[in-house]
């Protein structure tokens, strides 16, 4: 992962510090990672895109837009296909305590309650954060660009959520026939 910043120490956390204890500070940086840790994601180009993190002084914001491309399968025929994914982040975590800049008594640290960690004290771990926001940015079915070809086309021209689907596929392999009706 390459992140152009100099608030980093460990090349897969940020630190979050600086607009942490500093409320109404931007933390921007440019991000460009493969993922390399990840065996279910298969990227052609790595994801790459910007973060800002800016702490209201009870809540730290962090925005971004990704973009990659990666090869999934069709939902008809399980042939690869490369598709283009966008999305944009907009993640709010709860701080708890005092900016540090506020008041020397305490510090604000961030809160974090998911299931999967996302932070190591003030450090965000950016491509757990970067790969959770992929995996939903999927498209739920995809098909092959201009139809299947080892799929017959009266298979083809039906919805793929139909239950009758596996069914007829099912009949025209028996019968060898291209439309079993």
């Amino acid at each position: 992962m390459t992140v152009n910043s100099k608030t980093v120490r460990r090349e897969d956390l940020l630190d979050l510090n600086d607009p942490l204890q500093h409320p109404g500070r931007t933390l921007a940086v440019d991000i460009s990672t493969e993922l390399e840790s990840e065996e279910d994601l298969d990227l052609v180009k790595p994801l790459e895109g910007f973060l800002e993190a800016i702490s209201t002084g009870s809540a730290l914001l962090i925005t971004g837009e990704f973009t990659t491309r990666a090869v999934i399968e069709c939902a008809r025929c399980a042939s690869p296909i490369e598709i283009d994914i966008t999305f944009e982040l907009d993640e709010q975590f709860e701080v708890e305590g005092i900016a540090s800049s506020l008041s020397h008594q305490d510090f604000a640290k961030v809160v974090s309650e998911e299931p999967f960690p996302l932070f190591e004290d003030n450090n965000l771990m950016v491509e757990a954060l970067l790969r959770q926001n992929l995996l939903l940015s999927f498209p739920p079915k995809s098909l092959c660009p201009g139809g299947c070809k080892e799929v017959p086309q009266a298979i083809q021209d039906e919805p793929v959520s139909k239950s009758s689907q596996a069914e007829r596929l099912k009949k025209m392999i028996e019968s060898g026939e291209d439309n079993p009706e």
